[in-house]
């Protein structure tokens, strides 16, 4: 099978989770073939508390090991940390957030991925707060070998999907085994909701989305079809629902910003599911329809602590990762032995980190970090 065919029916089951989210583990399983790994999840991190756990995940962890990682190692994780700088669906290797061969030398990998034949991880974000952050993740055993160019690149590839079906499946949170029709859980959203054909033409509208249109500030209905007030996003729109009627992979892959015209400081984005598979379009109430527009506020991506304490103490990567390994693991001979370096070399982390932050205890670098932890949960 050629790799666009692959990609296609892998983002076809990609968006298939948003109306049965039990279908997450078939499509991670596809995804995980896909970009060529040995295990992939959902999950979510809290760096500032080394804490997490997965969403959904193919089944490729045994589960003692899935048990294992986020009761003990993931607070072991080196890459936790770092892995708070990387962009939004941009992919992030093993190598791209510490020295590969420091990574080998840390309990983390000796005692966990090691036995398990596991080498390297990529991962991207699919959404990013000042708390909690949502991932998606790839394991790469021995015989695939460390993340490469071409990893990269089919990760490139279906992140926008990934990232589209987990934030529309969060604002739809259809519950399963509630009998009620889908006009009937879409008038209960928050979000508004809109069904068009491939020109645009309004089928379906729920309630919140009645009261965007009839406000007519970010959308409106002309002719009976779905419009905004701002040319470029009009031409953006239509662009993108002509090529949805032909398949999951012509659609567009990111939010449009929708501006309102009452208040220019306001700004809401669409979000564009196309209707392609067969699954979607029973649950669309007409077969017409190729596509479902999801409008909500956009949110500001707020930076975690970690980025912050960086940022504000101008701390390298290594300083940052010995100032938390301090902070969660204790002294200088344990953050050696969890990050596989030299007691010489935490001490002169250490002695930086000390001079950047103006303090002289551990005890007060445990106080600096928790007063950048919000005490809000995302």
């Amino acid at each position: 099978m050629q790799e666009s065919e692959q990609l296609s029916q892998v983002i076809a089951e990609i968006y298939d989770t948003v109306l049965d989210r039990s279908l997450w583990p078939a499509a991670l399983k596809k995804t995980t073939t896909f970009v060529q790994g040995q295990a992939s999840a959902i999950y979510w991190n809290d760096a500032a508390n080394n804490s997490g756990d997965a969403f959904f995940d193919d089944g490729g962890i045994a589960p003692e090991y899935r048990q294992l990682y986020f009761e003990k190692y993931v607070s072991l994780n080196p890459t936790l940390t770092p892995r708070c700088f990387t962009a939004v669906e941009e992919p992030a290797a093993t190598a791209d957030l510490i020295p590969y061969g420091e990574f080998l030398k840390t309990r983390f990998y000796r005692e966990w991925a090691k036995p398990q034949g596991l080498v390297d991880f990529v991962s991207i974000f699919l959404e990013k707060a000042a708390a909690k952050s949502a991932m998606f993740g790839v394991f790469r055993h021995e015989r695939h070998g460390v993340v490469d160019e071409a990893t990269r690149r089919r990760m490139r590839l279906i992140a926008p999907h990934i990232r589209r079906a987990a934030m529309i499946s969060k604002v739809v949170s259809l519950k399963q085994n509630e009998a009620a029709s889908l006009t009937e859980a879409m008038d209960g959203l928050r979000a508004g909701v809109i069904l068009v054909d491939g020109d645009g033409k309004i089928l379906h509208a729920n309630v919140a989305a009645h009261a965007i249109l009839d406000e007519g500030c970010i959308l409106r209905a002309s002719a009976g079809r779905l419009v905004s007030g701002d040319a470029r996003t009009n031409a953006e729109l239509r662009v993108i629902f002509a090529v949805a009627a032909h398949g999951d992979s012509a659609a567009g892959a990111r939010g449009v910003p929708l501006p309102s015209a009452a208040n220019p400081a306001e700004t809401y984005v669409a979000h564009v599911l196309p209707l392609a598979s067969s699954r979607r379009r029973r649950a669309a109430l007409d077969n017409v329809a190729v596509a479902a527009v999801f409008i909500h506020k956009a949110a500001i991506a707020t930076s975690s602590p970690p980025e912050i304490v960086a940022q504000t103490f101008k701390l390298t990567m290594a300083e940052l990762r010995v100032l938390f390994a301090i902070v969660e693991v204790g002294g200088v001979p344990e953050v050696a032995d969890v990050l596989g370096i030299a007691p010489t070399t935490v001490r002169t982390h250490l002695s930086r980190v000390y001079e950047k932050t103006r303090v002289s205890r551990q005890a007060d670098l445990v106080k600096l970090v928790a007063g950048f932890v919000s005490p809000l949960s995302v």
